[in-house]
Formats: structure tokens, sequence, C-alpha cells
């Protein structure tokens, strides 16, 4: 995940303040949408906890991965580009676990800030945008496999 920030964020103009630390953990504290995040000096557990929870599952789910994407939002890790690393993230274990990857596009970024912000109330609607971008991908790779 430092890595995937390291990449993302070197030679922009974040990399060249002080206080910004590309491809590590955040100095400061932060918030997303309104919501608290973990503190700077919480997240190195935050995250190991998070990371082992998730290595137990064995046969991952896309369930499983949307919701370690929920939790990894709410730690909100670096000091900017935590919605990139963790959609990245995303992406990545889709294609480790066989599953259909999807990108959150232009059109489906509402609704996809919609679902993390109501996720712990009602978890349909992330879920439900995921999956809606997951068939918009099928379907482009259905579209190449036949050229």
């Amino acid at each position: 995940m430092k890595r995937f920030h390291y990449l993302l964020k070197i030679n922009t103009s974040d990399s060249k303040k002080s206080w910004f630390r590309v491809g590590d953990y955040k100095l400061m504290a932060n918030m997303v949408g309104g919501i608290e995040t973990s503190l700077p000096s919480d997240v190195p557990k935050d995250m190991k906890n998070l990371i082992e929870t998730y290595r137990k599952k064995n046969d991952k789910t896309i369930n499983d991965i949307i919701d370690f994407h929920f939790k990894f939002e709410q730690i909100h890790p670096f000091q900017d580009g935590n919605g990139r690393v963790g959609r990245l993230i995303i992406f990545k274990e889709c294609l480790a676990n066989n599953i259909i990857p999807f990108i959150i596009e232009d059109e489906h970024k509402f609704f996809y800030y919609r679902g993390l912000t109501e996720y712990p109330k009602v978890k349909g609607y992330l879920m439900d945008t995921c999956v809606s971008a997951q068939d918009s991908y099928k379907r482009m790779l259905d579209y190449f496999v036949g050229v």
C-alpha cells in the first residue's frame, strides 16, 4: 500500500511539502466527508489489524474486498491519495481472487462517495455502486474478447 502511495504521489506538488510523507503514513490528522479518521499515531496499529483480519479470510468475495476498502478509507492512512490507493487495492484484490475488477468512473463518483458515507448504516449503496461499475467493466472485457 505504501508503494502504491509512493508511485501515485511522487513528483507531485504534495511531494515537495515538508509535512507530506510520500509513500508513508500521515503526520497530521485528517477528515474525510466530515468523518474523523484514525489519528496519525494510531495508523500503524489500525492498518496492521485491518490487514491481519483481511488476510485470515480464505475465499475472499467481492463483499470482503469492499468491506476492506471501507475500513481502509475510515483509517485514511495517508495525508492524501487514500481514495486512489484504496481503489487500486480493490482492483488488485479482485484480480488476485479471480473476481471481475472494476473502476469507479466519474459517472459513479457521487454514488461511490454516498456509499462510503452510508456504509455503516446501509452497505447496499456502496455494494450496488461497485457491482454496477463491475458490470460496466465486464461489458468492456466482453467487447475486447470478441475483437
